[in-house]
């Protein structure tokens, strides 16, 4: 059958002590929602949200994603809340509830409860807990069959010491839906409309209710509070940094990598400690991350080197460059293969060839380095007047002295050598020596100061 997603999203989330929704706060660098958006896409491309508090923050989010939008106005428990989806809700097919703030739920494991539904059939997720309180009990009788869902509030003391407990999460055909839910009672401790009460209902009427397990517990654990989305933190960088291991990259630490997009890695990578990956990262066979590096959307060519405490942004480094320490690589670079970029050295658009060097201390923006140039410590390039960007155009083979400034826009010609401490503000000619210094005066009768 055809699958549609139902994302309750509504909740207030007062706990999190935030003007931010609940469902947006980050988890490696993603809203909530959008974790639990992007696994549902995966095998549904019908999804609802229902939304409530800071709903229009929600839709902003996912304003340009293929998602619909219900809105339910008062929080009066899930029952309610997905029966404000009720109109987005094809009348065939199987529905499936997630939770906007549940985001490390599996795909293969909702794939596994969506199996079990058909016309006859609801699904469940549940989950065996050392702890169960809290949660509502999953009630059985004796041939092992699922009778009824009871909420910690509801619950008898006899109930509560059952360790089978509701998810939340369950999966049902849509016609259920739409006949049950205008029939759920709200009297019940809470005064709320739940869900789960159409458990009882599909035992009433002869519906059989099936249950599945996730791999692991913390595919259903939710975000009520701060410290709880620091415990999904860690869970899901763990998750990362052993698909990293698996893949043939190892991990100086796994408890201190952080991914917060996605990342593909070649054989024999080395990554240090605190380390951040953002947006879509590839690195080749044989890279090596130095400590506290921050690598965002980039391609690293194979056996390239960044060593510690270094930024690349939006950039593109071939085989065997090296960067850094304490580099700083932003967007519109591309680095050619064996390129070497060294500490304190920032580039921005900048195409650096095959062999080039810029070894120390120098900016350079908005320019092309040819190959096997060699560019001295200090240099930068001058290509901003205050309202206009301008090029600087480095040819092959070209050697800049030390402190130099390069006043774009500005040609060196291949093999131009330009003499230490230089502004250049004309072209220098190819294998010619060009020095732009003022000249030096020494004079023999100035008086040192001295204090008073």
């Amino acid at each position: 059958m055809d699958v549609t997603v139902v994302v309750l999203a509504a909740g207030q989330g007062s706990r999190m002590k935030s003007s931010l929704p609940k469902v947006l706060h980050p988890l490696a660098g993603r809203p909530l929602a959008q974790h639990v958006v992007d696994t549902a896409r995966q095998f549904a491309s019908d999804i609802t949200l229902v939304i409530g508090h800071g709903g229009d923050a929600v839709k902003a989010h996912f304003q340009n994603q293929p998602v619909q939008f219900a809105l339910q106005a008062e929080q009066l428990g899930t029952g309610h809340a997905v029966a404000q989806a009720l109109p987005n809700l094809p009348p065939t097919g199987t529905v499936l509830v997630l939770y906007g703030d549940v985001p490390l739920t599996r795909v293969e494991t909702l794939q596994r409860l969506i199996s079990q539904v058909d016309e006859k059939t609801l699904s469940l997720l549940t989950v065996t807990l050392d702890n169960p309180t809290g949660y509502g009990r999953i009630v059985r009788n004796t041939q092992g069959e699922v009778q009824a869902i009871v909420e910690e509030k509801d619950a008898s003391a006899e109930q509560k010491t059952i360790r089978e407990v509701n998810s939340g999460i369950l999966a049902m055909p849509a016609w259920v839906l739409h006949d049950w839910l205008p029939r759920l009672s709200n009297n019940n401790a809470q005064g709320e409309y739940y869900l789960t009460d159409l458990i009882a209902m599909a035992v009433s009427e002869g519906i059989a209710v099936r249950t599945a397990e996730p791999d692991d517990v913390e595919e259903t654990l939710g975000v009520n509070n701060r410290v709880q989305l620091a415990d999904l933190e860690r869970r899901f960088q763990r998750r990362q940094a052993e698909q990293l291991m698996l893949a043939g990259c190892s991990l100086a630490d796994p408890a201190r990598v952080d991914v917060r997009g996605n990342i593909s890695v070649g054989a024999d990578c080395f990554i240090d400690i605190n380390c951040v990956f953002e947006g879509d990262v590839e690195l080749g066979a044989g890279v090596r991350i130095g400590p506290n590096c921050v690598i965002r959307n980039a391609r690293l060519g194979d056996g390239a080197v960044v060593e510690a405490n270094t930024v690349i942004d939006d950039a593109e480094l071939g085989a065997q460059v090296t960067v850094g320490p304490f580099a700083r690589i932003r967007p519109g670079t591309t680095l050619g293969d064996g390129a070497k970029v060294g500490n304190f050295v920032e580039t921005k658009n900048a195409q650096v060839e095959a062999g080039a060097k810029i070894n120390h201390l120098s900016y350079v923006g908005d320019a092309r380095v040819g190959a096997h140039s060699n560019i001295g410590a200090g240099t930068i390039t001058c290509n901003y007047d205050g309202a206009n960007k301008f090029r600087t155009d480095i040819g092959a083979g070209v050697f800049v002295g030390s402190n130099s400034t390069l006043v774009a826009p500005v040609t060196l010609e291949d093999g131009a050598f330009i003499g230490a401490g230089s502004v250049i503000t004309k072209t220098a000619p190819a294998d010619q020596l060009s020095i732009g210094r003022a000249r030096q005066v020494s004079i023999s009768k100035w008086q040192r100061p001295s204090k008073n």
